[in-house]
């Protein structure tokens, strides 16, 4: 994973600001007086401000948790597998999910962290650790609300198939905090949702964006020219019968992917990658039930040819079974191979804003006035270098301006409300882009201060900065 050391996205930087002002006493805030919850995931946020004390650098410090998370997250599988006796599934959980690139994308966000708890409750669900479950599913939740639906679905198999009282250690573990959390979100932000599931239902309802549910297609596009992930998909269809006949008990797990798929679907959110990666683990687990389903047609092919209740000895048998073996580590390797060559393509590909927001916002914490208010169409990096009150033109720090996104509405017209409503100091935008807002705004009010060139960081499009409305 090292070649992902310096691997970022803009959304997460929205939380490293957020944890690095609750670490410096700012509280709980993106914009120091402004209370907002612009963040989905305050645990992650909390855990981010205590750890910096080791590791001041928020962007590293994201992506060496995630790290250790993926890595539990594939321990938990592993476990799993362990536990409802198809080793093989444990196995394939344990070396793909930490190396599998849709996963391994999100890292510096929370969802690594998010993921580990989600599967770490099933884990410990099915090996009745029930207390242990309630922690984890308590924390999946306060890392990211959506993990609500763990609880349905193992309360649901709990009523049907346990059907005895359950502790009541046990519920007040899970309900406590959450409770809490909900309680003070709700006294300290007026609303106990982030306030960015609003902004990507509307930003969904956009012309210009892409719903969660078809959205699928255009994520799987990259997997789609990968001749190797066909292979895996041939798979896990094969798993996917084999769930059905033998392996039935992985619906409890199974189910959950399924679920969280048509929620995402029925919210109407906007397509991000990262809101795909849950589907991973049910897909990999199908990949197991499909490769521990090919190593027991084999055996099964060996058991005709040789009529195993008379005409097998001992030693043969154990041959046979150290053969399944190997064919379905083989299997496992062979797939682990290339997800690493794709990982390590993906890794010499990294964001190419990164460089340039960062240069941009490092620009603006050196020249202008703390109390200078920035306005920008994407705020996570230039945001968390600049150290300036933000107005973000995609609504996810000013509610207000998510309120403008609409069918008939661009990210242009809420820029524009933004910039008479809030009157930020200087605009950071890209050239040749918005042409209104640069013929109405910037080349009316504003004066170009500096432009940075988008083929030195090789970025699509260069970069001003204005100055506006000054003295």
């Amino acid at each position: 994973m090292s070649i992902f050391n310096t691997w970022a996205y803009d959304d997460p930087f929205i939380t490293y600001r957020y944890a690095e002002n609750l670490r410096n006493g700012l509280g709980f805030v993106y914009n120091p007086g402004e209370r907002f919850l612009s963040t989905s995931t305050p645990l992650f946020t909390i855990i981010l401000a205590l750890t910096s004390y080791f590791v001041p650098d928020l962007p590293q410090l994201a992506n060496i948790l995630g790290v250790i998370a993926l890595v539990v997250g594939g321990i938990f599988l592993w476990d799993l597998g362990y536990t409802w006796k198809i080793p093989i599934v444990g196995w394939t959980g344990l070396l793909l999910y930490p190396t599998f690139p849709l996963v391994v994308e999100t890292l510096g966000s929370e969802t690594p962290l998010y993921l580990a708890f989600c599967v770490g409750a099933f884990a410990f669900y099915a090996r009745t650790r029930y207390l242990l479950a309630g922690i984890l599913i308590a924390s999946a939740i306060l890392t990211r609300p959506d993990a609500l639906l763990i609880p349905l679905i193992l309360g649901f198999d709990y009523v049907l198939r346990v059907k005895r009282p359950s502790s009541w250690k046990v519920v007040a573990i899970f309900i406590v905090p959450t409770l809490l959390w909900f309680v003070f979100a709700w006294i300290y932000f007026g609303d106990p949702l982030p306030v960015t599931l609003d902004v990507k239902q509307n930003q969904a309802t956009m012309a210009i964006s892409q719903k969660f549910a078809p959205g699928i297609l255009t994520i799987l596009q990259y997997y789609f020219f990968r001749w190797f992930y066909w292979i895996e998909l041939v798979v896990a269809i094969i798993g996917l019968f084999y769930f059905g006949w033998k392996a039935r008990q992985w619906w409890l797990f199974l189910i959950w992917p399924a679920i969280y798929f048509f929620a995402y679907a029925l919210l109407g959110v906007s397509r991000y990658f990262w809101y795909y990666a849950p589907l991973v683990t049910g897909f990999l687990v199908l990949v197991g039930l499909g490769i521990a389903a090919i190593s027991r047609w084999t055996q099964f092919v060996y058991d005709k040819e040789r009529d195993l209740e008379n005409n097998i000895s001992v030693n043969e048998f154990g041959n046979q079974v150290r053969f399944n073996f190997r064919l379905a580590g083989l299997l496992i390797f062979f797939f682990m191979i290339f997800q690493i060559n794709d990982l390590w393509n993906l890794g010499n590909s990294p964001d190419t804003r990164f460089g340039i927001y960062q240069a941009v916002g490092g620009w603006l914490q050196a020249n202008t006035s703390p109390e200078d208010k920035v306005g920008a169409m994407e705020v996570g990096i230039i945001g968390y270098y600049a150290q300036r009150p933000m107005i973000d033109f995609a609504g996810l720090i000013q509610p207000q301006v998510a309120e403008l996104l609409s069918q008939d509405k661009t990210y242009e017209d809420a820029a524009i409300w933004a910039i008479e409503k809030y009157q930020p100091r200087y605009l950071v935008l890209p050239t040749m882009l918005y042409s209104r807002l640069e013929q109405e705004i910037a080349n009316k009010f504003c004066e170009k201060v500096i432009q940075f060139p988008g083929e030195t960081y090789e970025y699509s499009n260069d970069l001003a900065i204005y100055d506006c409305f000054g003295e």
